[in-house]
């Protein structure tokens, strides 16, 4: 491995490794767990520590018995595999390394086959806060110990089925520029509902109102903003109303849903999906998130069996 490789670690924008990776053409790779830097395992155990009591006072108890049943380091990176050792028993899911985004149909199709697209660098030390695009600790701290819950996981299936319905109810759809039209349409209104449940998701539970967003879970300052703050609104989720919403991407969220449990939520991925099937997705509100190019090409040319 070349030095400098080496020295810059696998810091978020600056890991040669995972750029060459990209550059490549290559989207899911290895983690090169040799390439962690010092620098990069404090990242975490700062990441980490500071969080954890905030995890105690607000997240949901499914997320807690998680990261107990992962048995997240403290002190270093987490090795993926020994989190796919304990995740995959518990409900099938892998946490699965990638070089970078994953259009959206391909991130769906993963959930699909029951594994969660990995970033595997994580964020320098003086951004501990916010980063625009996801790091290890978002995805790994945020994301999957939700994934050790089977109610959940299950849900996250569901998204990838809708995903292939998308797909598979478009394609006879003659005008091209139709077609892609409907497409931009689902995606986005998909997209909305991923972004208010499993990234910004609250809950009611036994202790009020908790966490299980990973969105949240991974930000220090959000999640306590997320249930304490009176400038955030919190509604009772309402399927018209989330796929219309458009989604605020670079500050703490205003507005925030809150579900009953994960059967809850499961039933609301079936209306989405059904209300798919009956066109109510096909013209959803303008706004965002925007759907590149990426993403609808990756509809467009999906392979769905």
């Amino acid at each position: 491995m070349p030095q400098a490789a080496m020295a810059e670690g696998l810091t978020t924008g600056r890991a040669p490794f995972v750029e060459e990776a990209r550059h490549r053409g290559e989207l899911y790779i290895q983690q090169n767990y040799d390439l962690y830097s010092p620098e990069n395992h404090e990242a975490w155990r700062k990441l980490y520590r500071r969080i954890r009591p905030r995890w105690e006072r607000y997240a949901n108890d499914h997320f807690l018995r998680g990261i107990e049943a992962l048995h997240l380091p403290m002190d270093r990176v987490p090795r993926l595999t020994d989190v796919n050792r304990r995740l995959q028993p518990l409900t099938g899911f892998q946490a699965k390394p990638v070089s970078g985004y994953v259009p959206g149909f391909l991130f769906f199709d993963c959930l699909h086959r029951r594994e969660f697209p990995t970033t595997i660098t994580i964020r320098p030390a003086d951004r501990m806060d916010y980063l625009p695009e996801p790091d290890i600790f978002h995805d790994v701290a945020g994301h999957v110990p939700m994934h050790t819950e089977r109610a959940f996981a299950d849900i996250l299936v569901r998204f990838g089925d809708c995903a292939h319905t998308a797909v598979e109810m478009t394609r006879d759809v003659r005008d091209p520029q139709e077609r892609a039209r409907r497409l931009r349409n689902i995606i986005k209104a998909m997209s909305r509902f991923f972004w208010f449940t499993v990234e910004f998701g609250l809950m009611r539970g036994a202790r009020g109102i908790c966490a299980y967003g990973s969105g949240l879970l991974s930000s220090y300052g959000e999640l306590e903003h997320a249930i304490e703050s009176d400038e955030v609104q919190r509604y009772p989720i309402q399927m018209e109303w989330v796929i219309n919403q458009g989604a605020e991407i670079d500050h703490y969220q205003p507005l925030l849903f809150m579900v009953d449990s994960f059967d809850h939520l499961f039933e609301l991925v079936d209306r989405l999906e059904r209300w798919m099937r009956e066109g109510k997705l096909n013209n959803v509100a303008p706004g965002l998130p925007d759907v590149n190019d990426s993403d609808l090409k990756s509809f467009l040319e999906a392979e769905t069996h």
